[in-house]
């Protein structure tokens, strides 16, 4: 039997990066107390800001569907890292705001994912590593644009 080897595409390589990442900042996650939550909650935490934002915004910048991001959103709150709150500008709107537990994981989440950079910047040499993130970054505008 002869084995063709294949390429590897770029969706493979994308998922297979998204998988890595994700496995290793959950499982640090999991270690600093926050075991409770899974990779599927960053489709929220991911773009959550400070002062809150709107659940459409949210699926938007995720690029999954409101009611998606309406049952992370409810299962976030039911685990005390986000609160809906009126939003100021149109009081019919909710804004999705992280608690005081959501604020500490998103700081531990940003440390986690600076450490992981520095070390591939390490690693490849920033100059590479800068201009591997910024193309990377264009292939995806690229193919959200198409």
């Amino acid at each position: 039997m002869i084995m063709t080897v294949r390429r590897v595409d770029l969706g493979v390589l994308a998922g297979q990066l998204l998988f890595a990442v994700q496995g290793e900042l959950f499982g640090k996650l999991g270690e600093l107390g926050f075991d409770d939550l899974h990779p599927r909650h960053g489709a929220v935490l991911a773009y959550l800001e400070p002062e809150g934002v709107r659940a459409t915004e949210l699926a938007r910048r995720s690029g999954q569907h409101k009611q998606v991001i309406g049952t992370m959103v409810d299962e976030l709150e039911g685990l005390g890292y986000v609160e809906r709150r009126p939003d100021p500008v149109d009081r019919r709107a909710k804004l999705i705001c992280p608690t005081e537990r959501g604020v500490a994981e998103l700081a531990a989440a940003d440390r986690i994912l600076a450490a992981m950079q520095e070390r591939h910047a390490r690693r490849l040499g920033r100059q590479r590593y800068a201009e591997f993130k910024a193309a990377f970054q264009d292939i995806v505008e690229h193919q959200k644009n198409r």
